[in-house]
């Protein structure tokens, strides 16, 4: 679902305090403010976007991976990286790198679906239950 950003004053009392409003009935007056059906599934849409998640991606890099297009990628993402742990397997020519992440669960993917598609990179990610 495309949502358009708006500014009106709803929307920001939409954004302070949205998660308290879902099982709301169809037609539901709020501090002044009248919430449709309509709205409450934004809302719920909108929170659920929101919501951060702990999640691991594990990622490891062939010899020919490239390595300067995934350090752009993590310095770009760096605000939701908790930590990261790389060991590098001398024996096999890989690198084995974890990164411990706190976002919303759409930047996760993100990251991780970039960091998939570069070449001789795989990567994986696990999502915490909360």
């Amino acid at each position: 679902m495309n949502m358009k950003k708006r500014t009106s004053p709803k929307l920001k009392f939409i954004e302070a305090e949205a998660g308290a409003y879902i099982s709301m009935p169809i037609t539901a007056p709020v501090r002044g403010f009248l919430f449709s059906s309509e709205d409450f599934e934004r809302i719920w849409v909108f929170t659920k976007a929101m919501e951060k998640r702990v999640a691991i991606i594990g990622i490891i890099v062939e010899r020919d991976g490239k390595v300067d297009k995934l350090n752009e990628l993590l310095h770009e993402y760096g605000e939701h990286i908790i930590g990261r742990m790389g060991l590098p397997h001398r024996e096999r020519g890989i690198s084995i790198i974890s990164l411990a992440v706190d976002a919303p669960q759409d930047v996760i993917s993100a990251l991780g679906g970039k960091i998939g598609r570069l070449p001789g990179i795989s990567s994986k990610t696990l999502y915490s239950n909360s």
